[in-house]
């Protein structure tokens, strides 16, 4: 009788053999590779999604700044009475000067005014018709109803840099006159047209390495006319 159960068992027992220290090391080995490779993928693209957010976070906030700041900039100098201000022939001065003629300029500020009544002016600068726009605490302030308020979030945001570069030029009005007058006459009606340059800069609080420069040039509407024409 032959004896074949000897044979079955040592097939059964080597078919059965688990994976040698070699195999799981490399099959481990290969999969930390693959996790690892999976892992940075991940970690790149959060990274880039984190950098794109913060630029384009940074850009609105800047540019919503600067639109706002030039908008509301080149209202500088409106009078709802602007009528009164003017000089009729044979008159020999104006009634009035325009109250909110004036733009005044410091280190990182901006100061201006302008006519806010509904119905008829009072010909005052009051209190609420008094504007600016300033840097302070890296935030770009605005001034509105007597108080200062940001602009920008400092949360996300931080602004290095206002500057608001003016540019005036004076133009003679006195051959509009029934009597000519030259330029360097004393009280010969001038026009005084102005523009300023802004340049606002700004980093991310995300990354200080994300940063951005905007720069506009705001045409003040209401030029300043000074001086009378000769009677």
């Amino acid at each position: 009788m032959l004896r074949t159960r000897p044979y079955r068992t040592a097939r059964t027992r080597a078919g059965q053999r688990g994976l040698s220290i070699m195999e799981l090391l490399i099959g481990a080995a290969v999969g930390m590779v693959v996790v690892s490779g999976a892992a940075m993928l991940f970690a790149n693209n959060v990274v880039g999604s984190r950098k794109l957010l913060a630029e384009s976070r940074l850009n609105q906030d800047l540019r919503n700044a600067a639109d706002l700041l030039t908008r509301d900039l080149r209202r500088a100098g409106y009078w709802g009475n602007a009528v009164s201000g003017t000089q009729a022939i044979g008159v020999s001065s104006v009634t009035l000067k325009n109250p909110y003629r004036a733009v005044q300029l410091a280190s990182n500020e901006i100061g201006y005014g302008f006519s806010r009544e509904a119905t008829t002016d009072n010909d005052v600068l009051d209190a609420t018709e008094q504007f600016g726009f300033r840097l302070q605490d890296e935030a770009l302030q605005m001034q509105t109803n007597g108080g200062w308020a940001d602009v920008t979030d400092k949360n996300a945001v931080r602004v290095k840099t206002l500057v608001i570069t003016p540019t005036v030029t004076t133009i003679s009005l006195g051959d509009t006159c029934s009597t000519v007058c030259t330029v360097g006459t004393p009280n010969c009606p001038t026009v005084t047209v102005r523009s300023y340059a802004v340049h606002i800069a700004g980093e991310s609080v995300l990354d200080a390495q994300i940063q951005r420069n905007l720069r506009s040039t705001v045409r003040v509407r209401n030029d300043e006319v000074s001086g009378s024409c000769p009677a």
